[in-house]
């Protein structure tokens, strides 16, 4: 299958199985934030929208743990930089129907949540074809060091993502089950 057939198939699977409340992994995601050594506390995150996991919960808690939060927002030319956020602050809607972030404040996260459509064991991941994470994964590692972490529902996972040279690799993947290591 090539990315459109798969991402309209596990688009597809999300939706039907959106309803079933599943939660990620948690545990998972302390575990790799205590094994990176990235002084800077800042998390850039997605804001759930289509039947993506939802990160708001995930978000309150790292808030506890005195982690910095920041949300994208779509520029032209299919870019997009991340801005200041707190759980607490209020959003806008963008033209795609995305909520983003109101503040101005640039906000350039360390470890870096991604959303995905589907994944496979090499950490490839497909999204919605636009390419703006792994332009701003691209440009982001130009200037200093990020940990990528995909999280998905386990049922996004397929045998084998296409890849071409603007894919971006995760570093890692986790689900609402298991962890995928780098």
């Amino acid at each position: 299958m090539n990315k459109s057939e798969i991402r309209k198939k596990i688009l597809k699977i999300r939706k039907i199985n959106y309803h079933k409340n599943q939660k990620i992994n948690f545990n998972s995601l302390v575990k790799i934030l205590k094994k990176t050594k990235i002084d800077n506390r800042v998390i850039g995150g997605y804001y759930p929208y289509n039947y993506e996991c939802d990160t708001i919960e995930i978000f309150k808690k790292l808030e506890k743990l005195n982690y910095q939060l920041s949300l994208p927002k779509i520029r032209k030319n299919y870019q997009m930089n991340f801005f200041q956020w707190s759980t607490k602050d209020p959003l806008e809607i963008n033209d795609y129907g995305i909520p983003e972030p109101i503040s101005d404040v640039i906000k350039s996260p360390n470890i870096l949540l991604v959303p995905l459509v589907a994944f496979d064991n090499n950490r490839n991941r497909i999204g919605y074809g636009g390419g703006f994470y792994d332009r701003y994964i691209k440009k982001l590692k130009k200037k200093k060091k990020i940990i990528t972490i995909g999280l998905a529902y386990s049922f996004q996972k397929v045998k084998k993502i296409p890849v071409t040279k603007y894919d971006v690799q995760l570093d890692f993947i986790i689900t609402n089950t298991v962890k995928s290591k780098n």
